[in-house]
């Protein structure tokens, strides 16, 4: 990648909705070789997608909230069991296995403090495998 290619991707980050032709003015290209240049980034893997951004009030996802979750065992039938049914909960956004404590880290997004506690009750502590539980909720985002 080149600085032409940062740019273009650094534009892209910001404004997905750019048209080639705004996109090739902004990076200092005519639209031809911008184009290219997209389609190239796109085929090698750089560009994943094209994603809309949503007002987490408007769609009941406005409480967010961080999990840690431990394993009772490590056991690969346990951590295969929790993971699988753990990707599959609409309300965790982001699931990340991790090195060390805690074993698992969860993005939450529900509606509000009892969607969360409800979440909690029916879903999480039913998972296979857990241990103990761990939430965190935000005071104020800094960067993000």
């Amino acid at each position: 990648m080149d600085t032409i290619d940062r740019a273009i991707v650094r534009e892209l980050q910001a404004n997905a909705r750019l048209t080639n032709a705004d996109l090739a003015q902004r990076v200092g290209l005519t639209p031809a070789p911008c184009l290219r240049r997209v389609r190239r980034l796109e085929e090698d893997g750089v560009l994943l997608g094209y994603h809309a951004e949503v007002n987490p009030d408007k769609v009941g996802r406005a409480f967010k909230v961080l999990i840690d979750v431990d394993l009772t065992s490590q056991a690969h039938t346990t951590v295969e069991a929790f993971e699988s049914q753990a990707v599959e909960l609409s309300e965790v956004t982001e699931v990340r296995r991790m090195f060390g404590s805690p074993d698992y880290a969860f993005r939450v997004e529900v509606a509000d403090l009892e969607s969360f506690e409800k979440l909690l009750r029916e879903k999480v502590w039913r998972l296979p495998g857990v241990h103990r539980v761990t939430s965190h909720f935000t005071m104020k985002v800094l960067k993000g």
